[in-house]
């Protein structure tokens, strides 16, 4: 019989779940605003280049009225409030985030660029599963081993980034609204619109006014949060070069800081590591969410014996990749999320070749209008190279050798960052030794970027420092 070719019918998921207004205003004391400035921007999706809303800017004026807000309902309604009151209205945010879980997925599909299988089946679940997680911390605060009768620090200013702008929302808010503080949330630029949602979801829930608030705008608003004195703890997520400016800003001050920055992870595979297992989690470790994960397994750290086998394997595997239409359901690999991020994708690339690399992608047409990258592979990289320094933050894999533990661990902690790694073998004593001698703040052990709201993630050296998730999320947002 001859050869079929099976191909994916289009299975695009329906906009019309999401209702986009044309115009944004910002979400303080309980309701939405007018910027007192009367400026505005525009939120773009990144895979079609569309206009999809014009939204408000905060200038330092609107982040004053903001931090007010916070601060009065932190002395008057939240930080009073008993724990297990708290608690019930996390858990109806979880709830009702549930309920509009297609809607979410939507819209930060469309914003952000990525596929909506991820959108779906990872960013919204988990950060609903973050507010019911911290739901239940909220009237067991004594018992976290934080000190016997810890009280809440006062008005968090938190910054997210644009990878994750709905699940990195919730793990600042939760814990943070578990432990009596309020919030004042600054979403990135690009991706405005889900933090907009979850504006409407805290309505919806019925929280107190002024207890979460949300200001939209570009780096001056978030400088302006900084350091605005009535804020008394900072959590930044982003660019190490942004997180070293908060802290400078932040020296001397009263004020507590976390920072989750970047991250150039080492993927180590063994020679006994099972070959497909380990091609999944490779591919899922860096083309994930178009590699645009901070904890992205960029370096590919193979032993010499089995490089050849594993790079033919995750070539063919990259065949099957299907990069396209964030809101089909078969989409792989989405949008790039902005032309500037795009532009140092490419940069780097193009340093990877000019270095002596062997660049790689696999047959993929790219869409006409769009920031588009292709996943690329680069075998024989040199640890100095830039693409196995710097942190590219998109669907690009530099792959390098090594033949003894030794030589792997010294190649792994190369490098400024400390945020996470993986280890492939079927060595259980193994992966407890590369564990203790990894210079990361999470490994992963025969898998990759998996997240649970009960376990804490963060770095070390330029990666940051704090922790969010689990217990040790709680300790950020808590003076014992």
């Amino acid at each position: 019989m001859p050869s079929s070719l099976f191909t994916y019918a289009p299975a695009p998921e329906s906009r019309s779940v999401v209702t986009l207004r044309p115009r944004y205003g910002l979400f303080v004391d309980g309701e939405f605003v007018e910027p007192r400035d009367g400026s505005t921007f525009t939120t773009v999706s990144p895979s079609s280049e569309e206009v999809l809303a014009e939204v408000a800017a905060a200038g330092p004026g609107d982040v004053d009225r903001a931090v007010a807000a916070a601060a009065r309902a932190q002395r008057d309604t939240w930080g009073p409030m008993p724990g297990k009151e708290r608690a019930k209205y996390l858990f109806r945010i979880a709830r009702l985030m549930q309920e509009r879980s297609r809607e979410l997925a939507v819209l930060e599909s469309m914003d952000n660029g990525k596929p909506i299988r991820e959108a779906r089946d990872v960013d919204v679940p988990l950060a609903a599963a973050h507010f019911f997680y911290y739901a239940g911390w909220a009237d067991k605060l004594a018992y976290a081993g934080l000190g016997p009768s810890p009280r809440p620090i006062g008005v968090a200013g938190q910054i997210v980034p644009w990878n994750f702008p709905l699940l990195m929302a919730a793990w600042k808010l939760a814990p943070a609204l578990a432990a009596g503080n309020t919030c004042v949330l600054k979403p990135a630029e690009t991706t405005p619109l889900s933090a907009l949602l979850l504006a409407e979801i805290v309505q919806q829930a019925g929280l107190p006014p002024g207890v979460v608030n949300v200001v939209t705008g570009a780096g001056d608003t978030g400088a302006a949060l900084v350091a605005h004195p009535g804020v008394d703890k900072v959590a930044f997520t982003g660019s190490t070069e942004v997180g070293k400016a908060i802290q400078r800003t932040l020296a001397g001050s009263h004020k507590r800081l976390t920072l989750e920055l970047g991250g150039k992870a080492a993927n180590v595979v063994f020679d006994d590591a099972p070959l497909s297992q380990a091609v999944e989690g490779i591919v899922n470790g860096i083309f994930f969410n178009q590699g645009h994960v901070c904890c992205a397994g960029s370096r590919l750290l193979v032993q010499e014996s089995i490089a050849d086998a594993v790079v033919e394997a995750l070539k063919a595997r990259l065949e099957t990749l299907r990069l396209g239409d964030p809101l089909d359901k078969n989409t792989d690999i989405g949008a790039i999320n902005s032309p500037g991020q795009l532009a140092k994708i490419e940069e780097l690339a193009g340093s990877g070749e000019a270095d002596g690399a062997t660049r790689w992608s696999p047959r993929c047409a790219l869409p006409e209008r769009g920031y588009w990258f292709p996943p690329t592979i680069f075998t024989g990289v040199a640890p100095a190279f830039r693409i196995a320094r710097e942190e590219i933050f998109g669907p690009v894999l530099s792959v390098l050798t090594f033949r003894t533990p030794d030589e792997a661990v010294a190649k792994a902690n190369n490098t400024t960052y400390g945020l996470s790694a993986g280890v492939w073998t079927e060595k259980g004593s193994r992966i407890l030794w590369m564990a203790q001698h990894l210079r990361a703040g999470v490994v992963w052990a025969n898998t990759f970027n998996r997240f649970d709201p009960t376990s804490p993630f963060g770095g070390y050296r330029e990666s940051g420092f704090g922790r969010e998730g689990g217990r040790h999320g709680l300790e950020a947002y808590l003076d014992a």
